[in-house]
């Protein structure tokens, strides 16, 4: 496959790039300290077209093909140096607004989509419980028929945004004996509905601008048109987001490891040892070839998985692949590039430091990396 980029594409990462220097960096340390959700940032990534990438432009979206979508997402994470709010974009995009775009009725996509895609509405994700982690189908939030509605009790865990967002995508158990096969329900939860409560944001070791929390929901009351892709469908909804999360999320890694890369290479180049610059000290420029077949490796993976997303092909194996070697190859390379810098790299003043707090999560999110090879696995046998 030939993934050099098209004129378009390059004019749309350069673009990105810009933005994301221009405009997202300027008080990341200070925001990642006092764990702050940066609400006219937000703004920003939608006026910027960040937040509605692959959706079509009649619900105010850019309209990209999802290849070029991984190469925005790319450039995002290689011009932002703020972890967090790049992982709160792409949670927000690709396990909300995508499975909204994707599986909304015509109700659905005018009513919430140009809000997700211009940044007023911020959208969380509500999938994991604390009882249930990996094993997310076990699920103990419930959703009961009432009238012309359901009902929802439960409580959810470690949601993306959860405790900034205006909206939520609830998964729910309809027919508990069922499970995944057409037992679970997504429902599209307004936050301000009576019963509705999100918990206060986690302290988390990394990705400190991105609020993670629980969502609570009891004895909340929805209507049959806040149900997503069909009662019994969520099981598809779900699949279907994580085939985007994780072929498209792990695309701001690739974009994070080059600019590590740069960063320690630039160091190396200038930094002397016994007279001489680090990088002529084979120990060092070891890791540092190690740390660029790492990161050509991942992008040849990720944009993969990103074109068959837009193929029409089956993707769950490739997008399992590329999250799972992207991910891990992320937290070696933040690794590598703190060696590199030495102590200057182990200070809390230096980004390499923040980049490897925001790493050691991407092995956990959108399904860890033993989830990822157990899929890998079942695509190996007959």
């Amino acid at each position: 496959m030939d993934f050099t980029h098209s004129e378009e594409q390059r004019a749309l990462r350069e673009a990105v790039v810009g933005f994301a220097r221009r405009e997202l960096n300027d008080g990341a340390a200070e925001r990642d300290r006092a764990r702050t959700f940066p609400r006219d940032l937000w703004s920003k990534c939608g006026a910027m077209g960040l937040l509605g990438l692959p959706v079509p432009e009649v619900w105010g979206g850019r309209g990209l093909d999802p290849l070029s979508t991984a190469v925005a997402l790319e450039a995002l994470g290689y011009g932002c140096r703020d972890g967090g709010l790049a992982f709160s974009v792409c949670a927000h995009l690709l396990g909300c607004v995508v499975p909204v775009w994707k599986h909304g009725t015509e109700y659905q996509k005018e009513r919430y989509l140009p809000g997700m895609c211009d940044g007023s509405t911020v959208a969380a994700h509500g999938m994991t419980e604390s009882s249930s982690g990996s094993d997310a189908f076990t699920m103990a939030t419930a959703a009961r028929r009432d009238g012309d509605g359901f009902v929802l009790n439960g409580t959810k865990q470690f949601a993306s945004n959860g405790p900034v967002a205006d909206l939520a995508i609830v998964y729910a158990a309809t027919d508990p004996e069922r499970g995944f096969h057409g037992g679970i329900t997504a429902f599209l939860v307004e936050t301000d509905a009576t019963g509705f409560s999100a918990g206060q944001a986690l302290d988390t070791m990394g990705l400190r601008s991105c609020p993670i929390g629980e969502l609570v929901l009891d004895e909340v009351r929805v209507p049959e048109d806040a149900v997503l892709g069909g009662v019994g469908a969520g099981g598809v909804v779900f699949a279907d987001s994580m085939n985007w999360e994780r072929a498209c999320l792990v695309a701001s890694h690739v974009g994070t490891m080059q600019r590590l890369i740069e960063e320690a290479t630039a160091y190396a180049r200038t930094r002397r040892s016994g007279g001489r610059p680090l990088l002529e000290l084979q120990a060092v420029a070891h890791r540092l070839a190690d740390m660029k077949v790492r990161l050509e490796a991942a992008r040849l993976l990720t944009y993969r998985a990103a074109s068959r997303l837009g193929e029409g092909f089956g993707a769950t194996a490739d997008a399992a692949m590329a999250k799972l070697f992207t991910s891990e190859s992320l937290v070696r390379t933040a690794t590598d590039a703190m060696r590199v810098l030495g102590g200057y790299g182990y200070t809390a003043e230096h980004d390499v430091e923040r980049a490897l707090r925001d790493a050691m999560a991407s092995t956990v999110y959108s399904g860890t990396s033993d989830v990822q090879r157990n899929i890998i696995a079942r695509w190996l046998t007959p």
